[in-house]
């Protein structure tokens, strides 16, 4: 019996309590359907019970960074899928079982997404910059909040003068005094917005202490504006650039690649298929990426086209060409994404050579 007969295919639809679990065999046949507890021991078992070599998939999610090491040591492939890209699990009837199932044929016909996880050691900084990034979510709503609670009672308050501790007293009492609910809804908002400026300090601290250990960390900063911070965020997110072959494979995943269409595409003419000779229509860019990525390098070239430097004078140019200002931000982010994954590849500092190369 060949190597390849003996694979199980296993679909997982993971849940807070149980995993409803199917397993297919090489010829595509359900062969096991069970409910186990979403623990070790339950799921390592089960695995182990398995003959031959074993497959897995379940969906990305909150377990998924808990569930994949916990597989990958005991099976001989595991993968975790883009919800996203399975159609398939919203046709027809929805149970546990079914998703299971249809996890394992979709596993046993080679049509899932990858999403990748892998250890690199970069646990310790990927957490920290969850924990830095939830931070500054809270503050910005806080600071969202108090905006909005002066705008209310029709008192300007504009820059950021209303956030500094020097002037507290002063915005307090600009207040309505007959407003006694009002003044400590407000009082509340201030003592909430210190507490987190204090904690996201120190997890910046943190976040920046722990990402000097990589050797990027030295490479990265030296692209115009992308900035400690930034660089960061980049290591955390992408852990690795060999993960990515082209830089169009990494323009996708930051969301910068271009969604095509076009129908009809061939048509016979004295017997023989041609292509047909016809303009393709831009979509747009990709809508399944990595938010954070995109943001990264979307307002890094926002700066650089305002300040002064190379990223500017190759900003100038796209102007020069007749684009359009949006567009040229678009193509300059592009252009940056491409660069960080050059040098990053490579080792190398930043030179601003490679605005003028197609290899950037």
């Amino acid at each position: 019996m060949s190597a390849k007969a003996t694979i199980k295919y296993v679909g997982m639809d993971v849940h807070k309590e149980t995993i409803s679990i199917a397993v297919v065999n090489a010829t595509g046949r359900l062969i096991m359907q069970s409910v186990i507890a979403t623990a070790r021991e339950p799921i390592l078992d089960f695995i182990g019970g398995l003959s031959g070599t074993v497959h897995v998939t379940f969906e990305e999610g909150n377990y998924s960074a808990w569930l994949y090491p916990l597989l990958a040591r005991v099976v001989a492939k595991a993968v975790v899928c883009n919800p996203r890209k399975n159609a398939l699990l919203k046709s027809g009837s929805k149970s546990d079982r079914i998703d299971s199932q249809k996890l394992a044929e979709l596993l046993w016909l080679g049509k899932l997404k990858n999403v990748y996880h892998a250890d690199h050691g970069l646990q310790t900084l990927k957490e920290l910059g969850r924990t830095y990034a939830g931070l500054t979510d809270d503050t910005t709503r806080v600071m969202s909040r108090l905006k909005a609670l002066y705008r209310g009672q029709a008192i300007p308050n504009k820059g950021r003068s209303l956030y500094t501790r020097r002037r507290r007293e002063q915005w307090l009492s600009q207040l309505p005094a007959q407003e006694v609910g009002l003044r400590r809804r407000a009082e509340c908002l201030f003592e909430q917005l210190d507490s987190l400026q204090k904690l996201r300090r120190q997890a910046r601290t943190d976040f920046l202490t722990e990402s000097r250990k990589q050797p990027a960390s030295k490479i990265l900063p030296t692209i115009p504006f992308l900035g400690p911070i930034r660089t960061a965020q980049l290591i955390a997110r992408v852990q690795t650039p060999h993960r990515f072959r082209t830089k169009r494979q990494f323009w996708t995943y930051c969301g910068f690649g271009v969604d095509t269409w076009t129908s009809s595409d061939y048509r016979i003419t004295d017997g023989h298929i041609q292509r047909r000779q016809k303009p393709v229509f831009v979509r747009g860019l990709n809508l399944d990426h990595n938010h954070q990525l995109k943001s990264i390098f979307k307002s890094t070239a926002t700066t650089a086209s305002v300040k002064p430097g190379p990223l500017r004078e190759y900003y100038q140019g796209l102007l020069d060409k007749h684009m359009l200002p949006a567009m040229a931000r678009i193509t300059l982010a592009r252009k940056i994404a491409a660069i960080t994954l050059a040098i990053w590849k490579k080792g190398e500092r930043f030179d601003p050579r490679y605005l003028n190369t197609q290899a950037a």
